[in-house]
């Protein structure tokens, strides 16, 4: 261990950092070192004259400190004494009133009590008075005081719902109830009187009775506006409707009509009841279009009056956000609700009376929002088809009845013919009858259920729509796989075009906001899409991209990558059948002595190439004649691309070519191919790009030939190449290959 520094070490030490800090290392700055040596000196000398201090020279601060010292502890001794002088001065008081206060403790106990009883009586009194007002006015046929009255009651109810007072509570509700039933009541029977009197309700059909010429319908805005008023609290109203549940009540929220609307629907609910129950001929489980299109008609009958009259009275009384056809709708949309409810169980047992159920709800949802402007959100038939056990017998149903419509359409006579084959103007995709039902039997299960209020029942849905269209693709590879010996039959052809059909369909609906939306719900939480998941096919995917929302996936993308690879190998089959065919016919031509042909002043189509051009051509016009027009360009440009590779390698490089040879190659080439492509292109030669070049580099005159074989063979680069090569009009050719092709020329000599 190094030895502890001395002072005198340690002011060394620290005069030599004081210095390094002040001029670092700089050497030139040290000539400032004399003058800060003077500045330190009198800094030294100044702090030692303020501690050379005599002992009785105290300096001023420190004497003024000590003197404020003093006289704080002198304050602090005073207020000590004061403190304890009053401490004993309460202890004694304290002593004094003890006795007085055991006196006088129960008996402020006691006026606390009856102050507590005088307030509850008070409030009792309160409640009785009010009732009183009201009987009194009852009884003076004054009911727009007695509802005025029992707003206040219900008013004073709101201030009171918190007591503690649970009896006090319980009275002044039983008193709310008591008065809320005998005004309604009341209400209810001047109302129906003056409803009658305007000859409500307004059903076309029905005989008016002409209102009396006092116009009683004055009365009925009166009579409305009161009832308005008279609503329950919102506490009492839940407790009101836990006492009449219903199986509707407990499966569903329902927000209570506003009474005076409750009224209007209740002498359709009366005839609803009437017609649509019991053994009358109207209530047919075979035709609930009748109950739905009797609710309909009610609505559209009403409508005006409702819009007109009740709206108004609605504002007059500040409802101001309530609609009241919407208010009457909702009404009589819980009938309907109902009426479903009580049929369905027996219904469910039978498919067709079930599916017809089904589709008259649903087209009555779509009619009730569509025409009538009924808002999304509000309790409709749609609910009742969603309870699980409904909705699960609802998948099923669909399911095997699409099943079923599938073999069906694949076992037809006319299954792969196409509905509008004598009509060429709009029937270019040539789509057979199974593929086009297939496609409209995917858009009306989606019409059934795009309405369906919650994603997860729309996704469930769309679940069985891809179990569906794998289950028909998977039954096309059948059929396609037992004519596939038959490549340019009818039925693969139309096979061919129905699986095109069915793919671009599937990419039109991947950008329909319905569908764009069922991506983004099945994204934004883990569904399970089968309606049978034990059945699930593995191969149909939870329609998540790496747990997020993809925009640019879609519901659809496995089911068209399956279609599109299907295609793709119908597409091979169909090109492969054709180009063997011209293959096969090819040898005489591919064998021919091209060196050897002399000169001719009419040149004519050899006669080796008769039965290959015959065979491509048939093939082009069955190809044009049997598969939609996409196909078909698309299979001609590869078939064209084919050939033109064909005749460059196994024609132009298999042989030698004299000069007449070549002209005969291109004669055949350009008079005779490609012309059979002319009838699908205005230039067909652009798709014969290879075999085209090739024919330009044989007729090529002999000294330009020399000059670009010499370029081709030499040392230059790639690009000087290829520029050689385009300014002779070759642009497809590789180097390469281009010289090759000018070697097969029996007039340039081989070097």
């Amino acid at each position: 261990m190094d030895a502890p520094l001395s002072n005198s070490d340690e002011s060394k030490k620290n005069a030599v950092e004081i210095v390094n800090k002040k001029f670092g290392n700089d050497i030139k700055s040290l000539s400032d070192l004399k003058s800060f040596y003077s500045e330190t000196r009198k800094a030294t000398q100044a702090l030692e004259s303020r501690l050379a201090l005599t002992e009785w020279d105290i300096p001023p601060e420190v004497d003024e400190a000590l003197q404020n010292a003093e006289e704080a502890q002198t304050t602090v001794t005073a207020l000590q004494t004061k403190s304890d002088s009053l401490h004993h001065d309460i202890l004694d008081h304290c002593t004094t009133l003890k006795n007085l206060v055991e006196d006088l403790t129960p008996l402020i106990n006691q006026v606390d009590e009856l102050n507590k009883y005088k307030q509850y009586l008070s409030c009792v009194a309160h409640i009785e008075n009010i009732s009183i007002q009201i009987h009194s006015a009852l009884m003076a046929d004054r009911t727009a005081v007695a509802v005025d009255e029992f707003c206040s009651l219900t008013e004073y109810y709101i201030q009171k719902q918190n007591s503690q007072c649970q009896n006090l509570l319980q009275f002044l509700k039983d008193t709310i109830l008591f008065w809320y039933d005998l005004l309604k009541a009341r209400l209810s029977s001047l109302l129906e009187e003056s409803l009658k009197a305007v000859g409500w309700p307004l059903i076309a059909t029905s005989i008016k009775t002409p209102p009396p010429p006092s116009d009683p319908s004055l009365s009925m805005d009166a009579i409305f506006l009161q009832l308005l008023l008279l609503q329950l609290p919102e506490p009492l109203s839940k407790e009101v409707q836990k006492k009449t549940l219903t199986f509707l009540s407990q499966e569903f929220s329902f927000k209570p009509l506003l009474l005076p609307i409750q009224h209007l629907v209740t002498p359709l609910h009366k005839r609803f009841k009437y017609h649509f129950y019991g053994n009358k001929q109207t209530n047919n489980w075979e035709k609930p279009e009748w109950y739905f299109g009797q609710v309909l008609n009610w609505i559209r009958d009403h409508s005006s009056f409702l819009d007109q009259r009740i709206q108004h009275l609605l504002e007059i009384a500040g409802f101001y956000v309530v609609d009241a056809k919407v208010e009457f709708m909702r009404g009589l949309v819980v009938l309907v609700m109902e009426k479903m409810a009580a049929d369905l169980p027996t219904i469910m047992e039978d498919e067709h009376l079930f599916c017809h159920l089904v589709d008259e709800a649903i087209f009555f949802d779509h009619e009730l929002h569509q025409i009538y402007h009924y808002p999304t959100g509000l309790n409709s038939s749609m609910d009742i088809l969603t309870v699980p056990r409904v909705f699960d017998r609802w998948i099923e149903i669909e399911k095997k009845f699409a099943i079923e419509k599938m073999d069906s359409l694949l076992s037809s006579t006319t299954a792969w013919e196409s509905q509008y084959k004598n009509i060429a103007d709009i029937d270019t995709l040539k789509v057979p009858e199974c593929g086009e039902s297939f496609v409209t039997l995917m858009s009306t299960i989606t019409d059934r259920y795009k309405y369906l209020p919650s994603p997860d029942h729309r996704l469930k849905f769309l679940g069985m729509q891809l179990e569906l269209l794998e289950d028909f693709r998977i039954r096309l590879v059948q059929v396609m796989k037992e004519v596939t010996h038959d490549s340019l039959g009818d039925t693969f052809c139309a096979i061919f075009n129905a699986v095109h059909y069915i793919t671009e369909v599937l990419r039109e609906w991947c950008n329909a906001t319905f569908f764009v939306e069922l991506q983004y719900h099945s994204a934004a939480r883990p569904v399970e899409f089968a309606a049978d998941p034990g059945k699930r096919d593995a191969k149909i995917p939870a329609l998540r991209g790496g747990g997020g929302f993809m925009a640019d996936k879609s519901v659809f993308d496995e089911g068209i990558d399956l279609y599109d690879k299907l295609k793709i190998e119908m597409e091979k089959n169909i090109l492969n059948h054709a180009f063997v065919d011209v293959q096969a016919r090819s040898q005489p031509y591919r064998k021919m002595k091209w060196r050897d042909l002399e000169e001719s002043a009419d040149l004519s189509l050899t006669t080796a190439a008769c039965d290959m051009l015959m065979v491509l051509r048939d093939h082009l016009l069955t190809m044009n004649r049997k598969l939609s027009k996409p196909l078909f360009v698309k299979l001609w440009r590869k078939l064209a691309d084919k050939m033109s590779k064909f005749m460059l390698d196994e024609v132009v490089l298999q042989n030698r070519f004299s000069e007449a040879g070549a002209k005969q190659l291109e004669f055949d080439m350009t008079r005779n191919l490609f012309p059979l492509f002319a009838e699908y292109t205005t230039k067909p030669q652009n798709y014969f790009r290879q075999i085209n070049e090739a024919c330009v580099l044989l007729c090529l005159r002999v000294g330009s030939a020399l000059l670009l074989r010499e370029v081709l063979m030499s040392d230059d680069s790639v690009p000087e190449k290829e520029q050689a090569l385009q300014d002779v009009g070759v642009y497809k050719l590789a180097p390469q290959v281009a010289l090759n092709v000018l070697h097969s020329r029996t007039n340039l000599s081989v070097t």
